[in-house]
């Protein structure tokens, strides 16, 4: 397999550029795993979900929602969001959809703060919320498009973390912050994403460090989860589901409620003593 996006010269592609499954962190919606939280387990909590349009993000709202927690989430995408939005209260949950942008301050200050109006506390947040670009050299990437993968991918995680800290401190509350295989390992040609939840692992480090005997924050870290994004990544670097897998031990890709469980089992008492951690949901770490 070669990579002939550097300059127009074909150069043996590297292990991990077949891997770009690392940035898939969004896709279809689907049922949560059985088992992952029992019914009711996190009733009387109320979660925010960053990111909650599509995906991993509708995924875990549908799970936060199932089992038992009253769940707030944004995006900018509206329709996408009161179609989730419909489909959780369909199926009983407690749900709403508020429409704001991760990336400005006032926007995020001001969800944060209407849902705890709305509901009077926060036990849980999900920080989700991020993008991906077709890949590209260094040299070739546009600046335009650095800054909106950091604005979002990484500010939007902070600017999410800022806001609701402190509430989630009162509550003695849980965070979990979405970054990626590909925060942990150096892929070519994504610069700016790799190095966003690069970014998001260590401030999720550094919060549980500061926060720790209030809130337990982690992050999780997905690698090929079947979602558009990972259909953007066969589509852009040319490779199959088989030749993105193949260096997982799994050999197959995740899916958005496979994601969603991992996250329901950080929430719930089940991670009651994880915290400063980085959970891989790859089907088996990169050698």
């Amino acid at each position: 397999m070669t990579d002939t996006s550097t300059h127009g010269e074909a150069t043996p592609l590297p292990r991990r550029g077949l891997l770009l499954g690392a940035m898939a962190a969004a896709g279809g919606l689907a049922a949560v795993p059985a088992g992952a939280q029992a019914p009711g387990a996190l009733t009387g909590k109320v979660a925010i979900v960053t990111g909650g349009t599509s995906g991993i993000g509708a995924a875990t709202v549908a799970a936060l929602a199932a089992a038992g927690a009253a769940v707030a989430f944004n995006g900018r995408r509206e329709a996408l969001g009161q179609q989730v939005e419909a489909a959780a209260r369909a199926a009983g949950g407690e749900v709403v959809y508020l429409r704001s942008d991760v990336r400005d301050a006032a926007q995020m200050e001001r969800f944060v703060a209407a849902v705890v109006e709305r509901h009077g506390r926060l036990d849980i947040a999900f920080n989700n919320a991020g993008i991906d670009l077709p890949p590209a050299p260094i040299a070739d990437t546009g600046i335009d498009g650095f800054d909106d993968q950091i604005a979002t991918n990484l500010r939007g995680v902070f600017l999410s973390m800022k806001y609701e800290l402190p509430h989630l401190a009162r509550a003695k509350g849980v965070m979990i912050n979405m970054a990626s295989i590909g925060g942990r390992h150096a892929f070519p040609n994504i610069l700016a994403y790799g190095a966003s939840k690069a970014a998001v692992i260590h401030m999720t480090r550094a919060a549980a460090q500061e926060y720790g005997r209030d809130v337990r924050i982690n992050a999780i870290a997905p690698g090929p989860i079947e979602s558009p994004m990972l259909e953007r990544v066969r589509r852009d670097w040319k490779v199959t589901t088989e030749q993105l897998v193949a260096p997982y031990p799994m050999r197959r890709t995740g899916t958005p409620a496979e994601v969603a469980a991992v996250v329901l089992f950080l929430a719930g008492d089940g991670g009651s003593y994880v915290n400063g951690q980085v959970l891989g949901v790859d089907g088996g770490d990169l050698p």
